[in-house]
């Protein structure tokens, strides 16, 4: 009886290191925490059928990814992004989406990136 008692104390034992592990290791608390500090970070899964999700100065941004034909390989050719309606993207300027363009870039680099409205009206006024 007591050898059973203490095997399932450490099945239990085993099971909360698991799920606080787990836990510690999710990509949205990564997020979560970059955008409370106003960090970049992209989280992106290679598989080019999933969105990406990027945060930049405490707004995250969601990208689509689009495959398309280039010279010589299939690659991403086409990125939509749009900002999470649930943050702020106010006081935001031009340099910050540049730079978000220019992150973006150096993971795709034949990648065209359309933003969605309102930052493409933004960045096309003079």
């Amino acid at each position: 009886m007591v050898w059973l008692l203490r095997l399932v104390l450490l099945f239990l034992l085993a099971f909360i290191l698991f799920v606080t592990i787990k836990f510690l290791l999710k990509p949205t608390r990564k997020l979560e925490a970059a955008r409370k500090h106003k960090r970049f970070l992209l989280l992106d899964n290679e598989e080019v059928i999933k969105n990406f999700q990027l945060t930049y100065n405490g707004a995250v941004f969601t990208g689509e990814k689009y495959l398309g034909a280039t010279k010589n390989t299939i690659d991403v050719v086409s990125i939509s992004l749009w900002p999470d309606p649930k943050t702020p993207i106010k006081g935001m300027a031009k340099e910050d989406f540049y730079f978000i363009e220019k992150k973006i870039h150096e993971k795709y680099p034949v990648a065209q990136i359309n933003w969605k409205s309102p930052i493409d009206e933004f960045l096309h006024q003079k």
